[in-house]
């Protein structure tokens, strides 16, 4: 039995040495053929278990290498694969972000024409304005040259009138029908007559005219209408007036009547704006009077004052106290009817 054993190790031994060599095979390549045949039996398990550990190690890391080979391979491709769809995505983003620059440099450049458009209109807008401005004070200083040429011309009309009638004197309260028997110039003859003695007998008080007023204000109205005689010369109206203001009544066969200076209506609307004045001074014995056409005169500090307008009188008693105080009220009464007459228009 012994024998056997040795043929069938010796039989192994050989299949050993014969097996032909491999990749697998190689931790025994260190050995020499005539260390494989001193090999006892116990030896050749122990290497065959070796071989065979060595075998298994080996198959596990081949598997090992290969499931990470393929785990790599997988995640290459998951990278392959990312990559791409990266790329993609960056392609897209950059035809998205070319398109956008695009709109916007169309945007910035529609929006630099639209502002260089707005530029000019508003530059022809400025220059039409200007114009217009231009114009709006050509047109403020003619409406201003208007006015000046209206009131001048105002002014000529009413100094024309007024020089017209500077010769005429207003009968007032005469009873219509009274002209009837002798004439309008008989009945100035007869309140010469009988007011007027000394002047009775002056023969170069010559009536050039006579009549009565038009009832233009109210067709319906009782009181007669003015008698308005035009005297030949303005010395004998201003005589006969004299008398009139130095005789304390005027009266036509015992009726109270009234003479007057013949004025325009501007004029006679300037002289009664005068009359509220007067009474003051009157009252604080200024001796005020209303002279031609329409002046306030009067005398203050023993000098005698004569005003056209009441800015002037204003003016004037700025600088004196005391006029200044006696006018006060009255003054103040005038400012508000010009503001409310203001306000009204």
């Amino acid at each position: 039995m012994p024998n056997n054993k040795r043929k069938n190790r010796g039989n192994k031994n050989k299949e050993v040495t014969m097996t032909p060599p491999n990749e697998k095979d190689t931790p025994i390549q260190d050995y020499e053929d005539d260390d494989i045949e001193e090999m006892q039996e116990a030896d050749l398990k122990k290497l065959i278990r070796t071989l065979r550990s060595s075998q298994k190690q080996i198959l596990e890391l081949q598997k090992s290498l290969m499931d990470k080979i393929e785990n790599l391979s997988r995640e290459n491709e998951i990278l392959r694969r990312n990559q791409n769809e990266t790329k993609q995505l960056v392609q897209q983003e950059t035809v998205i972000v070319t398109r956008n620059h695009n709109e916007v440099k169309n945007s910035i450049d529609q929006m630099k024409n639209t502002i260089e458009s707005l530029k000019n209109r508003m530059g022809e807008a400025e220059e039409r304005i200007s114009d217009l401005e231009d114009r709006e004070q050509e047109r403020i200083q003619s409406d201003q040259r208007k006015e000046e040429e209206i009131r001048n011309l105002k002014h000529i009309v009413r100094n024309l009138q007024d020089t017209i009638k500077k010769s005429n004197i207003w009968i007032l309260g005469v009873p219509e029908g009274m002209e009837r028997e002798k004439g309008l110039e008989s009945l100035f003859s007869e309140i010469v007559a009988e007011n007027f003695p000394g002047l009775e007998k002056d023969r170069e008080i010559l009536v050039q005219e006579a009549h009565r007023t038009p009832n233009k204000q109210d067709q319906k109205r009782f009181s007669p209408r003015h008698i308005v005689i035009k005297l030949s010369t303005v010395k004998h109206k201003e005589k006969i007036l004299k008398c009139a203001r130095e005789k304390p009544q005027i009266t036509l066969r015992g009726s109270p009547i009234r003479l007057t200076a013949d004025f325009s209506s501007e004029t006679l609307q300037a002289r009664r704006e005068w009359q509220d004045i007067a009474q003051v001074l009157r009252e604080n014995n200024c001796q005020p009077r209303i002279l031609y056409p329409a002046k306030l005169s009067f005398v203050n500090e023993g000098e005698i004052k004569t005003f056209h307008s009441k800015q002037k009188l204003k003016e004037f008693g700025a600088t004196h106290p005391a006029l200044q105080k006696m006018l006060k009220d009255v003054l103040h009464t005038e400012t508000q009817k010009h503001g409310h007459q203001y306000e009204r228009r």
